[in-house]
């Protein structure tokens, strides 16, 4: 069914894509990124670029391929299947990306967004601070004007890349306006004097991302690299929540049908009463759940996909995508272990890493609860919006027209 919503390019795209993870990734990166042996891979990241697959949606002029956002789902989940981590460091281009090409100007595209699609610089997105994540409008990371920029002070935590990045898009609090949404702007932030990666976190899983807290002291920001206007990070913020949750989706889909092909080659070979455990429906069966529940969370994802692509409103439905798709992985990857049974929790197949790095999915780019806040909201508000337009179903119940019974209050 997934192969049908594919174009003979995305096909195509899919297959060279596989080629790069099956040859230019070693197995030796992706364990030594697990035991913390590397804390950031940077050739990885410029690999990517000199195979031209970051940013893929971005126009040619700044080094993408100007194709739409099926395609990169297409792409990542590809990359999903060597973990989180790998697929989070492909993401932060699609994501940083967003903000330059959506609201930057052109002398930030030629300094950030063309090196940045082309591996040559490395990116982090510095949202999240120690006092919470989902409160985004409460930062309390400052930009204070001063002359022709700004003093940037304060914190920012679980910052994906923060370790090996050349710069980072950070937001900050510009002002006091009686607005909440008008007080926060967006900047471009260079490593540099004043920037501090304070502290590399100890991960249950997604490791080897180099995710820290970033301390900002003082640090001379530019009025050339404030993103859009001053007060504008609330609408630039809605807008990054498309990349930030796609990506989250569609990377999460790779992974979790990794775990499946896994376990479910695994339940070939394995024998228990004298045939092999695919022939006894306690097992098969967790295996159809989770084919069912994958298919299921790629087709919302291709479907929010397409929806962003032809420019339509689509803030519910990349929130359903992103909810679906990374409760139905983890329900994928458990039903994975469960299948293996012991041999499944050791280190000996890669099912207990993959089950680590899928549990951050629903925590991460807005966790779910917040995604179920929106999701519902929209939906009243488009329920309401509907009254009248459709048939009343109510009027076919039996007595559907007995108002007096009726009694709401």
């Amino acid at each position: 069914m997934i192969e049908a919503l594919l174009s003979d390019d995305d096909r195509a795209l899919r297959d060279e894509v596989r080629r790069f993870v099956a040859s230019e990734v070693p197995a030796e990166l992706v364990r030594d990124m697990d035991a913390d042996k590397v804390h950031y891979p940077r050739e990885y990241v410029a690999a990517l670029g000199r195979h031209n697959l970051l940013g893929l949606r971005f126009p040619r002029e700044w080094g993408g391929r100007g194709l739409g956002w099926t395609s990169e789902i297409v792409a990542l989940e590809e990359i999903g299947v060597l973990g989180a981590s790998l697929a989070c460091l492909y993401s932060l281009p699609s994501i940083v990306g967003e903000a330059l090409w959506r609201f930057g100007d052109d002398k930030q595209r030629a300094r950030y967004l063309r090196p940045m699609l082309a591996g040559e610089k490395t990116c982090a997105e510095a949202l999240t601070e120690p006092r919470g994540g989902s409160d985004f409008f409460g930062a309390t990371c400052r930009a204070v004007r001063d002359g022709d920029g700004y003093l940037l002070s304060g914190q920012k935590r679980f910052v994906v890349g923060a370790e090996g990045a050349d710069f980072f898009l950070v937001y900050a609090r510009s002002g006091d306006d009686a607005d909440p949404h008008r007080r926060i702007s967006l900047f471009l932030v260079d490593r540099g004097p004043g920037v501090t990666v304070e502290h590399l976190y100890g991960l249950m899983g997604t490791r080897g991302g180099g995710a820290g807290r970033i301390v900002f002291r003082d640090v001379r920001v530019p009025l050339a690299n404030r993103v859009g206007d001053e007060g504008a990070g609330g609408d630039i913020f809605n807008r990054m929540m498309i990349p930030e949750r796609m990506t989250s989706a569609a990377g999460v889909c790779g992974t979790a049908r990794a775990a499946l092909e896994v376990a479910a080659r695994y339940t070939t070979k394995r024998k228990a009463f004298g045939k092999t455990i695919d022939r006894f429906e306690g097992v098969s069966f967790r295996i159809a759940d989770a084919i069912a529940a994958l298919d299921a969370a790629r087709a919302l994802t291709y479907a929010a996909a397409r929806t962003v692509d032809a420019d339509r409103d689509a803030r519910r439905l990349v929130s359903e995508a992103k909810k679906v798709a990374t409760e139905n992985a983890w329900a994928v990857v458990n039903n994975a272990m469960q299948v293996m049974g012991g041999i499944g929790y050791t280190d000996v197949f890669p099912i207990e890493r993959l089950l680590r790095d899928t549990r951050l999915s629903m925590i991460w780019t807005g966790t779910n609860e917040i995604m179920n806040l929106l999701i519902q909201h929209e939906y009243y508000a488009e329920l309401g919006a509907d009254r009248g337009r459709k048939r009343d179903v109510e009027r076919d119940a039996a007595h559907g027209d007995l108002v007096d019974e009726k009694i709401y209050e």
